[in-house]
């Protein structure tokens, strides 16, 4: 999107050095990358940087009101509420459509938020492996409040942490070595030396949580929670003494209900130039009269499932718990990354952090994706190039 920067990236763009960026990235961590990493980061001119900073900054005004939490307190699932003191949203993840207005000018239009971490371990990692095998400007960056790697990791220290050792501190997880995001908990371990533990090695002596490590119990003071509820529901009869909504003696980072409370089940509460209409489908007295301008999305589920893009009012009369489903007026994503045979779309996360002793959540880095599909999502980008996760990179 920075013309410039593009051009040169463009010219020298190999596949050949694309598939020695790859190889690079197996040989430093064998077998562990399950994902698809994009041939580009995205360059986002300052124009776009800007507008995407004030799209992050009025959601995050509609989750600092008083009565945020009443308004969202039909967010949580009944059996999937965690008991112990919820504070703030320590993250906050923001995805932003990357569009053209009506003016000609490239803007973000919100898509979905959660409440919940993403990759913050190899979304600094990435940018460095793009930097070893392609040219990239000093002019961009990928962090936003950090003058570099080093300096965003030990922020990251510090808020991950606190004042544990990293021992006491554990990246709680199902099955973590077989999650297409292990390569981030590998990272995370890298960083910050905290361990990723599953859900079913945890043991419970009363309110108490440890694990084992070189054959000691080590105590558990602090949970950097990556299990998401709707996962964990397929495994019914998953084995072990600690159960996510069981009420321990444990600081949460974050805390699992803000899953719930910031997600699409927010989305109704926003309005801006930057936040496309949004409606829970059971308060709505009729539906718009195009629909084919909509999108139906269930408020309880992750990762794009169970999203339609296609409805009719027929299939939503069909629905018998409406109050689990939302209607959101679609956006036009404008093709914008300019790949060796043809314009590809964009998606770009915010990623934040709040400080416990901060007014407001602090903007750190972002995550960037590519699709040629319909929707942004393997699925809808199977057998494709330039397409996947990657980097964006924002001029300073």
């Amino acid at each position: 999107m920075i013309p410039e920067y593009r051009h040169r990236y463009n010219a020298a763009f190999t596949t050949a050095k694309y598939q020695e960026m790859l190889a690079y990235i197996n040989q430093q961590f064998p077998g562990q990358l399950d994902f698809r990493v994009a041939e580009t980061p995205v360059f986002i001119p300052a124009d776009l940087r800007d507008k995407l900073i004030a799209a992050g900054e009025s959601i995050i005004d509609v989750i600092q009101q008083v009565n945020f939490k009443e308004l969202t307190e039909g967010a949580i699932p009944a059996h999937q509420r965690v008991p112990g003191e919820e504070g703030r949203p320590e993250f906050l993840t923001f995805d932003f459509a990357v569009c053209r207005n009506a003016t000609g000018n490239l803007e973000p239009q919100l898509i979905e938020m959660q409440g919940f971490p993403s990759l913050y371990a190899f979304q600094s990692w990435l940018p460095g492996i793009f930097e070893r095998h392609f040219p990239i400007p000093n002019s961009v960056s990928a962090f936003l409040n950090s003058p570099d790697a080093a300096d965003y990791r030990e922020e990251m220290r510090r808020f991950l942490l606190g004042d544990e050792s990293p021992e006491n501190v554990i990246l709680l997880e199902i099955f973590p070595e077989k999650q297409k995001t292990r390569l981030d908990f590998i990272l995370t371990k890298e960083f910050w030396g905290i361990d990723a533990v599953c859900l079913t090695k945890i043991r419970k002596n009363g309110r108490q949580l440890f694990y084992e490590k070189d054959g000691r119990q080590i105590s558990i003071k602090r949970i950097y929670n990556r299990v998401i509820f709707d996962e964990l529901e397929r495994y019914p009869d998953l084995p072990g003494e600690f159960r996510l909504t069981d009420d321990v003696d444990v600081t949460w980072v974050g805390h699992p209900n803000w899953f719930f409370r910031v997600s699409k089940y927010t989305l109704p509460l926003l309005s801006g130039p930057f936040v496309p209409p949004c409606f829970y489908l059971h308060e709505l007295n009729s539906y718009p009269t195009d629909l084919e301008n909509y999108v139906l999305k269930p408020l309880f589920s992750f990762a794009g499932a169970g999203v339609r893009l296609h409805v009719t009012a027929a299939d939503l009369d069909a629905i018998a718990d409406k109050e689990h489903y939302l209607l959101q007026r679609k956006v036009q994503y404008e093709p914008v990354v300019q790949s060796p045979d043809g314009l590809v779309k964009c998606e770009i996360r915010l990623l934040y952090i709040w400080h416990p002793d901060q007014a407001r959540p602090t903007l750190v880095c972002g995550l960037s994706r590519l699709s040629r599909g319909e929707m942004i999502g393997v699925d809808f980008n199977k057998n494709k190039d330039w397409v996947g996760g990657t980097t964006p990179l924002f001029e300073r």
